[in-house]
């Protein structure tokens, strides 16, 4: 083999290996797009379906009264439960999701939050009763029974609707998507301000 040709395949071989270096690193910096790791964020989080940022204990006191025969009785009821606050992700869309590259911002407009529960402490429960004679002889004791539990438990999802802890469990939900979208980011080297939010927050 002659010396130029020997140079030539040399330089062939470099070539192509310049080539596919090229390509390589193109490869890497397209996996490393804002875009692209933002969209393997979103599939992360529908793939968990269910995040339950928040969660309270509320305690009902109702009370329930009866008469009949000239007779009265009452009842009261007091009842602890828990409610879950629960953001649906399968509901949140890459549509949900506006990223900025002038600005390196990725707003996140995320779906409105559910109440589940609410999970009734048995052992907790209290009662007091008054009128002994009509809850005996007559079923004025189940029907009261009946309506406190309905009352009480309408009273723990009022009381978990509330402007303090639906404000609490919405900061929660807000704080954990922006970590869920900026962690992933931050790891690929992407400088971005993640900013989660629920449609109708007013802008501060």
């Amino acid at each position: 083999m002659s010396r130029s040709l020997f140079r030539i395949l040399i330089l062939v071989v470099l070539a192509v290996g310049v080539f596919l270096g090229w390509r390589a690193w193109q490869d890497w910096q397209r996996g490393y797009e804002p875009e692209t790791v933002v969209a393997a964020s979103l599939q992360g989080l529908q793939e968990q379906n269910i995040l339950v940022p928040f969660t309270a204990r509320y305690v009902a006191v109702v009370t329930s009264t009866q008469s009949r025969l000239g007779l009265s009785a009452k009842k009261t009821l007091i009842m602890p439960g828990t409610v879950r606050y629960e953001l649906d992700l399968a509901k949140l869309k890459q549509s949900d999701l506006d990223w900025n590259a002038e600005a390196g911002t990725l707003t996140v407009t995320l779906p409105p939050l559910r109440l589940a529960g609410p999970e009734i402490d048995i052992d907790a429960i209290s009662e007091f009763r008054d009128g002994a004679i009509l809850l005996t002889l007559t079923d004025a004791e189940k029907t009261l029974d009946d309506a406190n539990r309905r009352a009480a438990q309408g009273e723990l999802i009022k009381q978990a609707r509330a402007t303090t802890p639906m404000r609490l469990a919405q900061s929660a939900a807000r704080t954990a998507i922006e970590q869920s979208f900026a962690m992933p980011l931050r790891a690929a080297g992407i400088d971005a301000k993640v900013t989660a939010r629920f449609a109708g927050d007013t802008a501060d």
